[in-house]
């Protein structure tokens, strides 16, 4: 059985002490990719570097988080275009719109999430996206810009059916996490109407672990948990969520 970790942050210093046991673990449980979606340009040394030395595991992506977006984000922006003018990345993001923490760049954040989903249609990337209290801003940016062509993940989906039926009619796919097992959640009831087809799975670690480490450091070897829920609310084996899931994802990022 192989599960993809289609979003985790394995770059990030909490993982300085351990990074190779936790890939390690990981691929014990059945775990042969991580995707490693961008923050800004602090962490872009951290996460190539992971990527050179897990080569064929680890897939870097290229964007500028909005909880990053502030005063200096054109700077941002261009070290975004720069890099994606070098290389190949598997995806743009994390990208999108954050209204949770601080509103004070709202129109910051709208601006280079617009510009970075237009980067994405031209150089034909899938989009990895970060909606916190912004979820319907950004399915509507996304059906005003995505044209035929452009995919991705919205990233910890946790909202309800009604957004859920505007992003399946978009084409695009869910990123489930740890929050699928916290009991109050009512994400359990929501991925019961959908459709496997349309999921991938995530840690996002080092946060949002699942139960039974909610509130602990979260690694990609807690998958499984994630995979056994699903499994469960689907009343379908964890063989056929791993295999779905994973074909999902490499559908959609680009190799």
């Amino acid at each position: 059985m192989f599960i993809t970790d289609t979003h985790c942050h394995l770059y990030l210093s909490e993982f300085d002490e351990d990074r190779s046991a936790v890939i390690e673990r990981a691929e014990t449980e059945g775990v042969n990719k991580f995707y490693l979606p961008a923050i800004d340009s602090h962490v872009t040394s951290r996460m190539l570097e992971m990527e050179e030395k897990f080569p064929g595991k680890c897939f870097a992506m290229m964007g500028l988080h909005p909880c990053s977006v502030g005063n200096n984000y054109e700077e941002e922006l261009r070290h975004v275009e720069t890099w994606l003018s070098k290389r190949k990345f598997a995806a743009i993001g994390e990208i999108g719109l954050d209204f949770y923490w601080d509103k004070s760049f709202r129109e910051q954040q709208l601006i280079a999430f617009r510009r970075q989903v237009n980067l994405a249609i031209d150089y034909h990337l899938p989009v990895v996206l970060h909606s916190r209290e912004s979820i319907q801003e950004c399915i509507d940016v996304i059906a005003e810009t995505r044209g035929d062509s452009l995919k991705g993940i919205f990233h910890c989906f946790g909202s309800k059916i009604e957004h859920a039926k505007q992003i399946m009619d978009l084409g695009f796919y869910f990123g489930i996490g740890g929050v699928i097992t916290y009991k109050n959640s009512g994400l359990a009831s929501v991925v019961k109407d959908i459709p496997l087809q349309n999921i991938v799975i995530e840690t996002d670690a080092p946060y949002l672990s699942p139960i039974p480490f909610r509130g602990k450091r979260n690694e990609s070897s807690y998958l499984k948990y994630i995979v056994e829920k699903i499994a469960s609310i689907k009343n379908v084996s964890v063989e056929e969520v791993a295999e779905i899931t994973s074909s999902n994802a490499q559908k959609i990022f680009v190799h």
